[in-house]
């Protein structure tokens, strides 16, 4: 028999670890397994990355729609522009046979097809200014890596 000299035996747990349960290597604080806890990110990731698509989706949805009108406003322009030498083309034409009659009729056609020319081109050039592309998507997918290190609080 050995004497501890009035001291404890030593004990196989440390003080104050009676109350607490024991758990595996393998389980987190919480009880979860390592299994569990890799099911949990894999999931997590795979909602957020679904989550990233349908965002770049909606934005590149509304920047198509954007850039499409631009593009039609700008499409009128061009005939409007188009119509107006036709016109001046024809007016000219009379206005060198006639000696000034009839031609200035259409010189009044091709001036009003310059006003509506020129407005078409300034709203086409207004709503092209307005397309952005996929400004959020960039922004939250520069987050992801900081995310999945949990390090969140970086990209504040």
């Amino acid at each position: 028999m050995t004497d501890y000299a009035g001291s404890a035996p030593p004990t196989a747990t440390p003080p104050g670890d009676h109350d607490r349960p024991r758990r595996s290597v393998l389980e987190s604080e919480d009880g979860r397994s390592i299994g569990q806890m890799l099911t949990d990110v894999t999931t997590n990731v795979s909602t957020l990355m679904q989550q990233e698509v349908a965002l770049a989706k909606a934005e590149l949805k509304q920047s198509s729609t954007r850039a499409g009108k631009g593009i039609g406003l700008l499409v009128g322009a061009a005939v409007g522009a188009v119509l107006f030498l036709v016109f001046l083309s024809v007016s000219a034409a009379w206005g060198i046979g006639q000696h000034l009659g009839v031609q200035w009729g259409a010189l009044i056609v091709a001036a009003v097809w310059v006003v509506v020319a020129l407005a078409l081109a300034m709203a086409g050039k207004k709503e092209l200014e307005r397309v952005n592309g996929v400004p959020q998507t960039a922004d939250t997918l520069s987050k992801v890596p900081n995310a999945l290190k949990g390090q969140e609080e970086d990209n504040r």
